[in-house]
C-alpha cells in the first residue's frame, strides 16, 4: 500500500524550530519529487519546498526562503523539512505529497495526512 506519513508538527513560539518528516511506505521515495504544502484555516493551499528526484536541487516559496530546508534521506526513504525561525503565519497544516517535479503544483500523487503547525506564545 503507497502511504505518506508526516510527523513532527506541534506547538512552537515565534523564533522556533520544528523538523518534520514525510515517510514513505510502499514504495521508493526516491524516484519522485517530493513537495510540502500547507493550508492554514481559510487560505488556499500553498507549496512551500520541494526537493527534486534527479540531482535534489531545490525550491522554496519567498514566504519561507531563508528559514525552511528541505532533505532526503534516501536510506531511510524519508523527507524532511526543517523550520526555523518560526512566525505566526507559518501556522498551517503541513503535507507533503509526490510530484513529478519541482517546484510543486499539488497535482495528482500521493498525499499524506497532514501534520499540525502551530506558532503561537
Amino acid at each position: 500500500q503507497v502511504q505518506l506519513v508526516e510527523s513532527g508538527g506541534g506547538l512552537v513560539q515565534p523564533g522556533g524550530s520544528l523538523r518534520l518528516s514525510c515517510a514513505a511506505s510502499g514504495f521508493t521515495l526516491d524516484y519522485y519529487a517530493i513537495g510540502w504544502f500547507r493550508q492554514a484555516p481559510g487560505k488556499e493551499r500553498e507549496g512551500v519546498s520541494c526537493i527534486s528526484s534527479s540531482d535534489g536541487s531545490t525550491y522554496y516559496a519567498d514566504s519561507v526562503k531563508g528559514r525552511f530546508t528541505i532533505s532526503r534521506d534516501n536510506a531511510k526513504n524519508t523527507v524532511y523539512l526543517q523550520m526555523n525561525s518560526l512566525k505566526p503565519e507559518d501556522t498551517a497544516v503541513y503535507y507533503c505529497a509526490t510530484q513529478w517535479g519541482c517546484p510543486p503544483t499539488g497535482a495528482g500523487g500521493a498525499w499524506g495526512q497532514g501534520t499540525q503547525v502551530t506558532v503561537s506564545s
